[in-house]
């Protein structure tokens, strides 16, 4: 009896560090956000639903404006702080069966399911754009940040990408585009 429970308990905790490990894998580890590899399993799964059922979404590609002034002044901890920060923001921003990613660095990533239209992304990249604006309480001195957003809009038809790094690539060039119209966009 005491051998089962010793080898219960010894299974018990290979589990939880299986676990461990596999959180560490799949999530950024300042902000705790998904990472690249959950995120581009998350739009696999999204193109396959698309295709399926024809429906429209959304990945939103945000690149922060002004935050390598932040590390430079307040320093590399508060500059942390402040993507811990804008993360909670961003999630508190979308739905909840939306995927909210940090891709490295000031980029994140928004995945939105079931986008009615296009111009609902746009409504929600000005959401984001608002909400990445606030002043930021909790770190004295950092002010307030803005970003350039680009929007992929993808569905399952015949003209959808066929992968999920098609979807980051079209997102990044639309933000690269709306960073070189001004910033903030």
């Amino acid at each position: 009896e005491y051998h089962r429970r010793e080898l219960f308990v010894r299974e018990a905790e290979l589990d939880r560090e299986r676990q461990h490990h596999l959180d560490r894998s799949l999530h950024d580890r300042l902000t705790g956000l998904p990472n690249r590899e959950l995120l581009e399993d998350r739009i696999a799964q999204l193109l396959a639903r698309a295709r399926r059922d024809s429906a429209t979404h959304a990945g939103l590609f945000i690149d922060l404006d002004g935050f390598k002034p932040i590390n430079d002044r307040l320093g590399h901890d508060r500059g942390d702080n402040v993507l811990r920060l804008m993360a909670r923001r961003l999630q508190a921003a979308v739905r909840q069966t939306d995927t909210v990613s940090r891709l490295g660095g000031d980029e994140f990533f928004v995945l939105v399911h079931d986008v009615d239209t296009p111009a609902r992304a746009g409504q929600l990249a000005e959401k984001l754009l608002a909400c990445i604006a606030e002043p930021f309480a909790d770190v004295p001195g950092a002010g307030s940040l803005g970003a350039s957003i680009g929007i992929c809009v993808f569905s399952g038809g015949p003209r959808s990408p066929e992968d999920p790094q098609q979807i980051i690539r079209a997102a990044d060039r639309a933000m690269y585009q709306a960073k070189g119209g001004g910033k903030h966009r």
